[in-house]
This record gives structure tokens, C-alpha cells and sequence, in this order.
């Protein structure tokens, strides 16, 4: 009751009152029903008295506001989004008005990033970036690399090491050392013929020394030791009105194909010395296949003509079947016949490489800066380093400053190859250089440069570079398998090149025949070299030269080729079944050559004695020369290279007791499981297979 007359009392004394405060207002009396008689009486007094009232301004306030921003929007929003000097009743209906962008604050400076040539000593980069050394070797541990301040620092280590320290850094390019290094075109004006680089190869006591002297008209062959090429010769010879000829007598092919390696193809014609009583030996096919990979064009020398003995025919028949089909029977391959002793044919043969060379046309500048290879060197007593060198562009002369791999120094004289003082040496001219710093390896580029500091810095870098790459064990990466279709993507194979290494002929025709059968469009497969044996130094030198892969089927390699093949980065792969070779090769092709299982050989032991036991069979004392012997290894016995058993140790003793393993240097007793044929000299190599992850899926 006393709530409706307190309505109707609301009602009488606020006509003009909103509807918003009355429902305000019937609210506020619902929420204190109990107020005190005094606020209770003055009631409808308090609407009139909302503004003036001190004690209801909390909460009267708060009401109408509120329900002013309920009833009525906000009337000024739109001069606060209009331009200041634009009216919105100007612009387009269809357009907004254009907001001022917020101010941009000011960019950094750019970083001027600090050129850096590469590689480079932790040291003088160090310099370069303006941080002290420590803090450099610090940033390197960072990333992985434990250097000290005179190591020197790839591309790859540098990027790193500038990005962990947030200094920007730029390469640049020694154009000192490019120019003098690389091998820049000639003025086609300034291009004369020269004389051909003749390389004589062929196969042990052929007689290639002996023509070599012959025609020199000089007795070469008795200064070395046995009559046998121990080492690495240079020879001119003049030719009366016709020209000049240079010759490289190379023990056997080794040489040859070890300054291929190394980038320096210096022979343009070889001569293929066959004896006439022997006719084609398997060393002469070997130096056929290293002369082919080398692209050069092959004379055949038939020696010792003069003999009762000697028989032309079987010789070039030998030829015909090995792919060289002479010109007499209708080929292409000069066949000249002959004789060391009697000098027969010799003016001939001469002749035929003067053709030859015409037909290459040979070219070069004579009068630039000398470059060219170094042939061999060697360390005189008397004279110091003593190097014979093959000039191939330019002149070299006496006094002219020579860099050579990691050394330096003036030609202080210049010998022909009869020992005679000369000035110069021009195109294609072989001379004994006195007078560098130290001795470079076979296959060196040497050149001549200007000034001694560029000369010095030429071969600081270099010689930097080599300890690098002794300390990290460097070796160069040549192609494999595992990579081959990577590269074939890439476009850089176009001719998949192989050597092919078996037990017998036949596996190797067969082998042969069914992995050039697997050439595709996109890639040729070649065979460069197909021989009966083990996998031997010569094969792998000539794999680093051509970039091939060594295939070896039911044979393993010497421990020379092992430590060279690891030296050089040759993929050397062995296989007891054909289809799993052409299978290997097909996957790389494709790109699906699966994990792989890989052999690690754990040690070679060699049989030394042989013990006969009535009850035990083929008892083998040996010596671990390499590694070591354990009971639980897989091995295989190798005779000459060929594998003849592979199996288990069936017992494996020291002295009177059964130990599990023996290690390397010591002596051991040996019985070989299910194998009783075992003979002094065998080499008991023992393996464990290990499976290597495939890198091309």
C-alpha cells in the first residue's frame, strides 16, 4: 500500500519528468525499501532537488549519463575524420576521405659492409672486422669452429662468423692473383704455331727409351738405373728443315695420368711404342684407355721390326681388336714399323707427328708472360731445386720472377735438356729451371709475374691452403654414385665414365657390354678402362684424372690404391653379382639408389707360414700388418689381388691360447673355416658391413 501511494505521489509531483528516471527512480525505491522516515518524507521533493541534492549526485550522475549515451549517438564523429581544409559535403559519394598517414620514424644508417678477400687467417679478419681476436675466436666456438688466430678460414666459416658477430661483410676478388693465375685469351694476331708435345707410353721393355734415344742420337738409357725410366724426361729435338718436336718419356703411363690429375693436359700426340716380337700387353691397353680419356690422337710405334722374331700383322691385329684400326687396313690409327737399334723408320715417325700437329694446328703467343707445367723436380746438392719445366704460352727467360704452387724465386739459369745454358725458352720448349724457393710437385702451374710482393702473396695463400687442407684431411670430391643424378639435374654430367676391374675377361666384356647398354638420353654411359686384376694405383690415378667411378667384380684393390683412392675422393665400389652392378648404376641414373651397405675394412693380416694338420687342416702363421684380427670378423682370403675365399675365422690363436682379437704387429695362428688351401703370401683381409643412408631421396 505504501508502495502504490508512494507511486501515485511520484507521478503528481513530476509531470515533466523523462521516462528514464522514473523507471530509474521506482528502481532506487525497490532497492532501499527500509530508508529512514526522514528521506522517506522528503521523497517527492528529491527529483526536483537531483541537481542540487549533494547526496544523490553519485548515482544520479551515473544514470543519466548513461542513459544519454543510450538514447543519442555521438554528433561529432565526423569532423573528427574530416581533413582539416576539406568538406565531407564536397567530396564523392563513392569516395572516403584520405587519412594522413602517421609520420614514418627515420630508417638506421645502412651498414657499410667491409670487403674481405677469402680465404682468410682468423688473425687479419679479425683486423678486417675491427674486433679483437679473442672475441673472433669466441664467435667461432659459437658456431662449431675451434680456430687459432693464425688458421685459415674458408668462404663458408667467414659468412658465418660475420653473421654471428652482425657485421656485414663483402667478398672481393684478388684480381692481382686471378690475372696471374688464370689463363686469359690471346690476341688471335699474336698466335704462331708451335711444336707438338709428344708423350712416348706403352708397356715394360717395349723400347721406349731406347727410340727416345734413338732419335736424340744420345745414349739416355744407360744413365738410368737397370736401363729403366725412373724418372720423368723432357726432350727437344730439331728436325732439320722440318721443325721441332718435344718429348716426354714417362715411366710407363703414371706420370701421365698424374698431371692429368692435377688439371695439366700437356701432351698433344701419343706415341704407342708395341714391340713387334710382344705385341699388345695388358699395360699397353692400359695406356691406350689413359690416352683415349685424355682425348689425344694415338701413333703406333711398332718396335723392334728389325727382329727374325717380329710379326707387323698380329700387332695390328692386337690393335684392331682393342678399337685402333690402322690406316693400312683401312683405319684411321698411323702405324709406323720401326727400329730402335737400326734407326729404321724413325725419320718416318717424325714425320707422321710433324703431320699430326699440322692437322691439330697448333697455337700460342710467344711474346707474353711465360706459363706452363711443371714436368718433374728434384732437390741438387750443389744447385738447390732443380725443376724441368714445359713452357706452354709466352717466353720464359732468365730473371723472370716465377710463382709455382706455395713457391717463388727468379730464374737464376735456364738448361736445355743436354745440360747447355740457354736464354729463353719459348712455346712448347722444355728447359731445367735453378733458382725457386722449393719444390713443387709434378702437374704444377707455374707463371711469371711482375713483382715480387704479388708473387709472395700468390704463394703465402697457397701454401695457407695446403696446411688447411692437411689438417682438415682435405681431398678433392670427385663424382659418385650417390650424387650422380643430383648433378644430372643440374646439367654439369652429360657421360657417366667408368672403370671396370674384374677376375676374368669374360666378366669384364660381360660387365662392360651391360653397363653401356644402360645409357640413356639424358646421360651416356662409358667404359674408359676394362681390365683383368685388382684395383691397382694406375686405375685410380687415372679415376681422379677423368672423374670416374671404379667398379671392382670378385677383386679388391692393393693397399696403395686403398690409400690413394681415400686421398683422392675416388668412389670405389665392389660387387660379387653383375645385375647388382647395372642395378646400382640404373638406380643413380634415376634417382632411387637406396642404403647401401658398405664394407669397413678392419685390418690385413699376411700369411707368412703355412702348417699342415692332419686333424685341422691348413694351419697359417701370420703378421697383422694394418689394423687389427678379430675371431668374430667375416674375411676373405686375396691372392695377387683376386679374391679366392670368403668365410670365417674357424680359429684364431697367440702363441698356444684362443684370444678374441690380435692387434696390428703382432704374430697369430689362423684357421680359415671350410678352407684348406691356404699358401704363404696370402693376405687375410678381415671387414664388417655397415649401411650407409642413400643421399639422393
Amino acid at each position: 500500500m505504501r508502495v502504490q501511494k508512494l507511486k501515485k505521489k511520484v507521478k503528481i509531483t513530476s509531470k515533466d519528468a523523462k521516462p528514464a528516471p522514473k523507471k530509474s527512480i521506482a528502481v532506487k525505491a525497490k532497492l532501499h525499501p527500509k530508508t529512514s522516515p526522514k528521506v522517506r518524507a522528503s521523497k517527492p521533493a528529491a527529483v526536483k532537488k537531483v541537481k542540487i541534492d549533494s547526496k544523490t549526485v553519485a548515482v544520479k550522475p551515473a544514470l543519466e549519463k548513461k542513459s544519454v549515451k543510450i538514447e543519442a549517438p555521438a554528433p561529432k564523429a565526423e569532423p573528427a575524420i574530416s581533413q582539416p581544409k576539406v568538406r565531407a559535403a564536397e567530396l564523392p559519394k563513392h569516395e572516403e576521405p584520405k587519412v594522413a598517414p602517421p609520420p614514418t620514424p627515420p630508417s638506421p644508417p645502412k651498414q657499410v659492409p667491409i670487403k674481405v678477400e677469402m680465404p682468410i687467417t682468423v688473425g687479419a679478419l679479425a683486423e678486417k672486422l675491427n674486433v679483437r681476436v679473442a672475441e673472433l675466436i669466441k664467435s667461432l666456438i659459437g658456431i662449431g669452429i675451434f680456430a687459432n688466430v693464425n688458421q685459415l678460414l674458408n668462404e663458408e666459416i667467414i659468412w658465418k662468423a660475420s653473421k654471428a658477430l652482425g657485421v656485414a661483410i663483402e667478398k672481393i676478388e684478388d684480381k692481382e692473383t686471378k690475372a696471374v693465375l688464370e689463363d686469359t685469351k690471346d690476341d688471335p694476331s699474336k698466335l704462331k704455331p708451335r711444336p707438338p708435345v709428344v708423350t712416348m707410353m706403352g708397356h715394360v721393355d717395349h723400347g721406349k727409351t731406347s727410340l727416345l734415344d734413338a732419335i736424340r742420337k744420345s745414349n739416355v738409357a744407360d744413365k738410368e738405373a737397370g736401363q729403366i725410366t725412373q724418372h720423368i724426361g723432357a726432350y727437344g729435338v730439331e728436325i732439320p728443315g722440318k721443325g721441332h718436336v718435344t718429348f716426354l718419356d714417362t715411366p710407363g703411363h703414371e706420370a701421365f695420368t698424374a698431371m692429368r690429375a692435377r688439371g695439366a693436359n700437356v701432351t698433344d700426340v701419343v706415341v704407342l711404342v708395341v714391340a713387334a716380337d710382344d705385341g699388345v700387353m695388358p699395360q699397353t691397353i692400359e695406356a691406350i684407355d689413359h690416352a683415349r680419356a685424355a682425348g689425344c690422337p694415338i701413333v703406333v710405334a711398332i718396335n723392334k721390326s728389325d727382329l727374325p722374331t717380329a710379326d707387323s700383322n698380329r700387332v695390328m691385329g692386337g690393335l684392331q681388336k682393342i678399337g685402333l684400326m690402322p690406316e693400312e687396313w683401312g683405319g684411321k690409327t698411323i702405324c709406323v714399323k720401326v727400329s730402335a737399334k737400326t734407326g729404321t723408320g724413325i725419320d718416318d715417325l717424325l714425320e707422321m707427328l710433324l703431320l699430326e700437329a699440322e692437322v691439330l694446328e697448333l697455337k700460342a703467343n710467344p711474346s707474353r708472360q711465360a706459363q706452363g707445367t711443371i714436368i718433374e723436380a728434384r732437390l741438387s746438392k750443389g744447385q738447390g731445386t732443380v725443376a724441368t719445366v714445359l713452357v706452354q704460352n709466352g717466353t720464359l727467360k732468365v730473371g723472370d720472377l716465377v710463382v709455382v704452387g706455395p713457391y717463388y724465386g727468379k730464374v737464376r739459369a735456364l738448361k736445355n735438356d743436354r745440360g747447355k745454358s740457354v736464354k729463353e725458352a719459348g712455346p712448347s720448349y722444355a728447359a731445367e729451371v735453378l733458382g725457386l724457393s722449393g719444390t713443387p710437385e709434378a702437374g704444377e702451374i707455374f707463371a711469371v709475374v711482375n713483382d715480387e710482393k704479388i708473387a709472395r702473396k700468390i704463394a703465402e695463400k697457397k701454401s695457407m691452403e695446403l696446411r688447411e687442407r692437411a689438417i682438415k684431411g682435405f681431398h678433392p670430391k670427385h663424382l659418385s654414385l650417390e650424387d650422380l643424378y643430383s648433378q644430372m639435374k643440374e646439367g654439369r654430367v652429360k657421360e657417366l665414365k667408368l672403370i671396370v676391374k674384374a677376375d676374368v675377361q669374360g666378366s669384364v666384356e660381360a660387365l662392360t657390354q651391360s653397363l653401356e647398354q644402360t645409357s640413356s638420353e639424358t646421360i651416356k654411359i662409358r667404359v674408359i678402362h676394362g681390365a683383368v686384376g685388382g684395383i691397382n694405383e694406375s686405375d685410380i690415378m687415372l679415376a681422379a684424372a677423368s672423374d670416374a667411378i671404379v667398379i671392382g667384380f670378385h677383386v679388391k684393390s692393393d693397399e696403395g690404391a686403398q690409400v690413394l683412392g681415400e686421398r683422392e675422393g675416388v668412389d670405389v665400389r665392389f660387387y660379387n653379382i653383375i645385375y647388382e652392378a647395372i642395378e646400382d648404376v640404373r638406380k643413380a641414373m634415376e634417382g632411387l639408389l637406396e642404403p647401401t651397405m658398405k664394407e669397413v675394412v678392419e685390418g690385413r693380416t699376411e700369411i707368412r707360414q703355412v702348417f699342415q694338420s692332419s686333424k685341422i687342416g691348413a694351419i697359417g702363421g701370420g703378421v697383422v700388418k694394418k689394423g687389427k684380427l678379430a675371431r668374430n670378423h667375416s674375411i676373405r682370403v686375396i691372392r695377387n689381388n683376386i679374391v679366392v675365399h670368403a668365410g670365417k675365422l674357424a680359429s684364431l690363436k697367440r702363441f698356444k691360447d684362443d684370444v678374441r682379437e690380435v692387434q696390428e704387429g703382432y704374430d697369430c695362428g689362423v684357421v680359415v673355416e671350410g678352407f684348406g688351401e691356404l699358401k704363404e703370401g696370402d693376405i687375410l683381409e678381415s671387414y664388417r658391413i655397415e649401411k650407409v643412408a642413400g643421399k639422393l631421396v
